[in-house]
């Protein structure tokens, strides 16, 4: 009997930033593998830090296909938010080509929603309210192309888990091993309930004490700091012209405008999508 084949597709946080084991990550998708049931996990990581939604369509989608996996994980999209380039009708494109080349496939998908990182940074208002405007246009969109192809898919932008600072890392956008062992809980309990999941759940409890608050200093100043400077370089004028609109918006009392206005480019999306589905069926003359 040949080995479950588990394929994790995404960008830091599948990739397993947060939760360090020797020399490299861990991360949920690593735990998950480790617990899914009595045969042998062949399990292949091929997420990467910074990805966006082209990044998995483009590169890891090919890889993923290639080795035919029983199970698909594809959680990505915040770093698309935090990018000038910004598109939710490109994003749900990729998206869905992504989900029905592996349900082409017979794969069971995974997929999840997460929180905006305007709000784990702390950052304020102004600021952060585009940015979680961004992140609900991604997660309405994951929310239907989940649906749409049958996505095993695990609610994570919410709970009680996302104020609990055990469960997050030095930098507040990554989970820490607590976080990460979270999610494959949750993800296992999913596949659980679905019969595809027969072993044992992963422990809540870490294997490894956490880092201490030097190291995780150490961290923000060097790895931490670098990474925000990329991000600052590529979002932040345009994330000073959203602030400026939020806040005119905000003074004239016409802040429902610009959630209607996402909403609205949101339906689009998935519109569209629907429509160039409609196109493809050989019935559709």
């Amino acid at each position: 009997m040949r080995p479950v084949r588990f394929v994790a597709l995404g960008d830091s946080l599948t990739e397993g930033v947060g939760d360090p084991v020797g020399n490299g990550w861990r991360g949920w998708a690593a735990l998950l593998a480790g617990t899914l049931g009595e045969r042998a996990v062949d399990f292949t990581n091929l997420a990467v830090s910074g990805a966006q939604t082209r990044d998995v369509l483009e590169r890891q989608l090919p890889a993923g296909l290639d080795l035919r996996p029983d199970i698909a994980s594809v959680v990505i999209g915040v770093n698309d938010t935090l990018r000038r380039t910004f598109d939710i009708h490109a994003v749900a494109a990729r998206l869905d080509k992504v989900y029905a080349a592996f349900s082409a496939q017979g794969t069971v998908l995974l997929t999840a929603c997460l929180p905006d990182p305007g709000s784990m940074l702390g950052l304020p208002g102004a600021l952060a309210h585009p940015l979680a405007r961004r992140q609900r246009a991604v997660n309405t969109v994951v929310h239907a192309l989940s649906e749409r192809y049958g996505a095993v898919h695990l609610h994570a932008a919410e709970g009680a888990w996302l104020t609990d600072r055990a469960m997050w890392s030095a930098d507040r956008l990554h989970p820490g091993e607590r976080g990460h062992r979270q999610l494959a809980l949750r993800f296992h309990g999913l596949l659980a309930q679905a019969g595809l999941a027969t072993g044992a759940p992963p422990s809540p409890e870490p294997e490894f004490p956490p880092p201490t608050r030097s190291a995780g200093l150490w961290w923000l100043a060097t790895a931490g700091t670098a990474w925000v400077i990329r991000r600052c370089n590529d979002l932040l004028p345009q994330l000073l012209r959203l602030a400026a609109d939020e806040m005119r918006h905000r003074a004239r009392g016409t802040s429902a405008r610009l959630d209607l206005r996402a909403a609205h480019a949101v339906s689009a999306a998935l519109a569209g999508l629907a429509v160039s589905e409609q196109r493809m069926r050989p019935d559709a003359a």
